[in-house]
């Protein structure tokens, strides 16, 4: 058996391979999340200034994700049983509380009442046209009155009818671009909606996000 021993950080080492491994290990990482990879000589200036928090508190809080991980794996639905955890290494302080529920929304639907998670929950739909998403909507037993996608407003029943005529048979990635004035980036592959809507009691309904689907 090799006993197993601490490796001391020395970044102006260059056998030891130390900044290789970590800009190597980062630069995958970036790739995974469309972040610009950094070079050699830059991860050496980060690493020598972040190298702390990589040895301690990311550990460690990646252990506490673990746990609640294995609660998940273990088919614990009771709120009670989870945990949010508090910690600072500096004092050192660790807290615990139990998290709080996430709220729901209901309305009528067409086929009776509908329960939505208003943090987890969204709708998800492909690249269509505006009077589809109408449409769709329609079929849930939601009216949508206002449709927007960050600042740009793509629709609101109170638009003039020539207005609607012109985006009813756009496909919601290129109204976005028309009324943005700026392209979908090649990388995008999603877009999010926000909607105003009313049930079929016309009752105003604060509903999750839409997400398209561009890709």
């Amino acid at each position: 058996m090799h006993a197993l021993v601490p490796v001391d950080f020395k970044k102006d080492v260059d056998s030891n391979h130390h900044i290789d491994f970590i800009t190597a290990c980062s630069n995958l990482r970036a790739e995974n999340y469309k972040i610009e990879p950094a070079d050699r000589h830059k991860t050496k200036f980060i690493a020598s200034k972040i190298i702390p928090a990589i040895a301690t508190t990311t550990a460690l809080v990646t252990g506490l994700v673990v746990l609640e991980l294995y609660k998940i794996i273990d088919s614990k639905d009771d709120i009670e049983q989870s945990k949010n955890g508090f910690i600072n290494l500096a004092l050192p302080f660790f807290g615990f509380s139990k998290p709080m529920a996430s709220p729901k929304v209901e309305y009528k639907g067409s086929n009776g009442k509908v329960t939505l998670d208003k943090i987890w929950d969204r709708f998800e739909v492909d690249d269509i046209t505006l009077k589809e998403i109408l449409d769709t909507f329609k079929e849930k037993g939601l009216t949508i009155s206002m449709l927007s996608s960050g600042v740009s407003l793509l629709y609101a029943s109170f638009f003039p009818p020539a207005k609607l005529k012109e985006r009813y048979d756009t496909k919601l990635s290129k109204l976005v671009e028309t009324i943005s004035g700026k392209p979908i980036p090649s990388h995008q592959e999603e877009a999010i909606f926000e909607i105003v809507a009313e049930n079929l009691d016309e009752e105003a309904v604060k509903v999750p996000y839409i997400k398209l689907k561009i890709a």
